[in-house]
This record gives structure tokens, C-alpha cells and sequence, in this order.
């Protein structure tokens, strides 16, 4: 194929980004906007030796799945790559897509993914369920601010204040904001002159408190008439917090690394299940409450508790899947590299009481192997040991583990933490992964060295978009 050639072809997959995968005498091409089970006619735009991109010209017959996207701007957008599809066919989508990694990465036999793959947990409603979003703020042609979301793969702002995939109060709030940089002629950020003062709005809603938080990321040290501003916004009702981040710097980085309180306090507040957490600007929490809640519950299901064990959790966060663990375990360590989030951890388990989570900062994959091979130093001099701020009986303790939950980055673990996983061989390992790739991978390595894997659920925390969660739950092998 070359580039301009048309070609009908039908799609029979999706991409990782999203786009539609057909071939044509075994060229494969990758067309954004196309649909599962769409026979279209395509342009190529790009050709390279093995595979090629390709607009799509015209639907010659509909997908049975094809459907109308809620948002008119769907399209164009880069956040729902796949709201096209039905939403049955995309959880179909999705669990076959863990299937395949694991059969093609992870090399595990199509037999034993057929015994330990459980149903798919989607969503009733799939649409309203994010909590957490950051709408970036420009220009139109005609000098007016304007918020949205990016084009595909673009910096242009698709102008739109009502996201299908947000929390309805949304719109309330990026329209009063953009009412008043219309009144008092505040200027939205221009990334190609680095000028311009209002960059991002994040906004967070409390599902199970109706909280709402609204932080400006501006290009300086303050915003021209602020108080008119939270007057207008206090007004919504739910409003808790508004708080300003400073991001002066010319990047691509959203948040600033610091806040102030404008109005109200610094966070808000939600619940998983009954443990309530405090939510700042900058902490990291699953964007799909609903969600989010099934899957953690899973993880105590898979972990299995029965109430004497010490359990690690790497990866933690602001401690969600700790502190829910804490519920059942004798004793919960959490491993988190981000200072602040590990603040807000201990912050949350000072607020719901829990007394048997502990929490370190540092990377995973250097705090664990650390602490084992500090476990390891049989006598070691006491000295050496005050140095590491670590008692030798309570290294011992938290050096042991009968359950190790990781939830890593899209990146998974590093080899360094799988190797201590299986130095310390826990009964059980629990995976939550937001990328099956990665997640196979790391399966396979763990399987190889003495553990079984039980049980695999993927879990729809992301409807319209193609990313999808997974938890796992493997068992030490004994016998070996």
C-alpha cells in the first residue's frame, strides 16, 4: 500500500489508541474512528513496510455494534476513543483483550485462562462516572477563552463544558469561570508565547458526599479579582474547596508543586466502602468511585484475610487499597514514592481510626528488597541499624509478609520487586494492573518462580475509552 490508496477493508479489532485494525492482503492498517465489525472504505496517510494508517473516507456497512456517541464531540475528541461501540461489545473488547495478553505475553495456556478468568465487572450507567477532571483553558479565533478537552494526539482545545464522562455539576463550574475571565478580561494561557494567565481548572466531586473541588493551575502569582471569582463559584451548591497551583513553567506538567486555599479548605472528601478518604489537589484517586469500590473489594476477597496477616501494598497511593485491607489484616505496610501522597495516607488512617497501617515513602522496588535484605544481616551492629532508623525486631515484622497487593504504573514492576516477591514468598500475591501487557509480562516471571496464578477479573473502570483494569490473584506453589 501507499500513501492515498483507498482500500474497503473490515475492521476486526482495536488498537491500543483506540483506532479501528483491518487488513487488506494481509497489510494491516489502523483507522481511527472505525468501529469493530465496520466494512468502510479508507484512506492511507501513512505507509510504512508491514502496516499502515488510514482515514476513514465512509462506512459501507455499520458495525451491529456501531451506535450514536452521546457526545456530539466524540469524534474529534482524544478522551472516549471508543464511545462508537456499545457498550456490551466493549466489554467484550476488553476482556478479550486481557485474554490475549495473557495467552501472547504471559504464555499461559488458553485452558488454564478459561479456569481462572472470571466475568467482566462493567458499569449499569457508563457514562457521569468520573470524578476527577483537568480542563485546559485557551483562545478562539475570536480572542474569547475557551475550555475542553485536546484533539487526538493535539494541543487544540475542543471547546466543550459538558463532558459525557464528568460529573454533571462540571459544566456549572467551567461556565462561571469563563463568564468571569470574559468580565474582567483575565487571558488564557498560550503555550506557544508562554503569556496568558488561567492554564488548567481541575475539578474533583465526592460521589457519596456531593463535595466539590475546584483548583486553578494559572501562569503566575494571582488572579485579578479572585474574590468575585469564588464569590460566583461558592454559590454552586456543594462547593468546598478552591484552591490555586502556580505552574509558571514552560511544560507539558499540569499542576504546579505546591497550592493555597482561596475559599474553604484545601480538600474533600469521599467514601470506598466505609473508609473515608481526604482528597487534595494533588493526591492520586481512582477517577471511577463505583468502580473503584468493586474492584478494592475484589482485592480483599482475593487477599483472602482472615485477620493475624501482614500484608505489603505497593504502589499505594493515598493508602485506598491499604487502608480497605486494614479492615481484615493483622497489619498493612504501604510503599508509595510521593511524599505528599504518603501525608495523605497517614492522614487517612488517623481519620478512620485504623491504627494497624503503617506507611513508607520510596520506590517499591527499592524500599522491598531494602527491607528484606536488612532482614537477611543476621546480627548485624545495632549501630548500623539506628543509622536506618529501623529497630531490629521491627525489622523483622515488617520484613515478613503473608500478602503482597501491587498496584504498579502503566509500566508494571520493576524486575528488582518481582525478584524480592519471590525471595520473600508470600501465600499470596494480589495484581492490580491498569495495562494487561505489562501485566502478563509480570505474570509470567512470577509463575516461573513458584506461584500459580487462580484467579483473573478485568474490571471496566474507564467506559468509552479502551484502557481497562485487571486484578489478579496467585498462590505460592508449595510443592516446589
Amino acid at each position: 500500500m501507499q500513501k492515498n490508496d483507498m482500500a474497503v477493508i473490515e475492521i476486526t479489532d482495536i488498537g491500543v489508541g483506540g483506532e479501528g485494525i483491518g487488513k487488506i492482503d494481509g497489510y494491516t492498517l489502523f483507522v481511527k474512528d472505525a468501529v469493530i465489525g465496520d466494512r468502510a472504505e479508507v484512506k492511507v496517510i501513512k505507509a510504512k513496510k508491514n502496516y499502515g494508517y488510514a482515514r476513514l473516507m465512509k462506512v459501507i456497512e455499520p458495525s451491529p455494534y456501531r451506535v450514536e456517541p452521546r457526545c456530539r464531540f466524540a469524534r474529534q475528541c482524544g478522551g472516549c476513543q471508543i464511545q462508537a461501540m456499545s457498550y456490551d461489545r466493549q466489554l467484550v473488547f476488553k476482556e478479550q483483550k486481557v485474554r490475549g495478553d495473557l495467552e501472547r505475553i504471559g504464555g499461559f495456556a488458553p485452558e488454564l485462562i478459561d479456569r481462572v478468568m472470571e466475568p467482566i465487572v462493567g458499569m449499569e450507567d457508563p457514562f457521569g462516572y468520573r470524578n476527577k477532571a483537568q480542563f485546559p483553558f485557551g483562545t478562539d479565533k475570536e480572542g474569547n477563552p475557551v475550555t475542553g478537552f485536546y484533539a487526538g494526539r493535539t494541543h487544540d482545545i475542543i471547546a466543550n463544558t459538558d463532558c459525557a464522562l464528568g460529573a454533571p455539576v462540571n459544566q456549572d463550574i467551567l461556565e462561571t469561570i469563563l463568564a468571569f475571565m470574559r468580565k474582567y478580561n483575565i487571558p488564557a494561557y498560550d503555550e506557544k508565547t508562554g503569556k496568558g494567565l488561567i492554564r488548567h481548572v481541575l475539578i474533583r466531586y465526592g460521589f457519596t458526599t456531593n463535595e466539590i473541588m475546584v483548583c486553578l493551575v494559572v501562569n503566575g502569582n494571582t488572579i485579578p479579582h479572585v474574590r468575585e471569582l469564588t464569590d460566583d463559584l461558592v454559590r454552586i451548591p456543594g462547593m468546598t474547596s478552591i484552591t490555586m497551583s502556580v505552574n509558571t513553567k514552560r511544560t507539558n506538567v499540569i499542576m504546579g508543586d505546591m497550592y493555597e486555599v482561596l475559599w474553604g479548605q484545601g480538600y474533600i472528601t469521599d467514601y470506598i466502602g466505609e473508609i473515608r478518604y481526604q482528597i487534595s489537589p494533588l493526591s492520586f484517586y481512582q477517577v471511577n468511585p463505583a468502580q473503584t469500590e468493586k474492584l478494592y473489594s475484589l482485592a480483599l476477597e482475593y487477599a483472602d484475610l482472615k485477620g493475624g496477616e501482614t500484608v505489603w501494598d505497593l504502589y499505594c497511593g493515598i493508602g485506598t487499597i491499604s487502608l480497605f485491607l486494614a479492615q481484615k489484616a493483622g497489619q498493612v505496610y504501604g510503599v508509595e514514592i510521593v511524599p505528599q501522597a504518603i501525608d495523605d495516607a497517614r492522614k487517612n488512617a488517623r481519620i478512620n481510626g485504623i491504627e494497624n497501617a503503617e506507611f513508607f515513602v520510596g520506590k517499591a522496588e527499592e524500599v522491598l528488597p531494602e527491607y528484606y535484605e536488612r532482614r537477611q544481616m543476621d546480627g548485624a551492629d545495632r549501630n548500623e541499624q539506628k543509622q536506618m532508623d529501623v529497630e531490629p525486631d521491627r525489622l523483622k515484622r515488617t520484613a515478613h509478609a503473608d500478602v503482597i497487593v501491587v498496584d504498579p504504573p502503566r509500566k508494571g514492576c520493576d524486575a528488582a520487586l518481582l525478584e524480592t516477591i519471590v525471595k520473600m514468598a508470600p501465600e499470596k500475591v494480589v495484581y492490580v494492573s491498569c495495562d494487561p501487557a505489562t501485566l502478563a509480562r509480570d505474570l509470567k516471571i512470577l509463575c516461573e518462580n513458584g506461584y500459580e496464578l487462580k484467579r483473573v477479573r478485568a474490571v471496566d473502570q474507564f467506559p468509552m475509552t479502551v484502557h481497562v483494569e485487571t486484578i489478579c490473584k496467585l498462590t505460592r506453589n508449595f510443592t516446589l
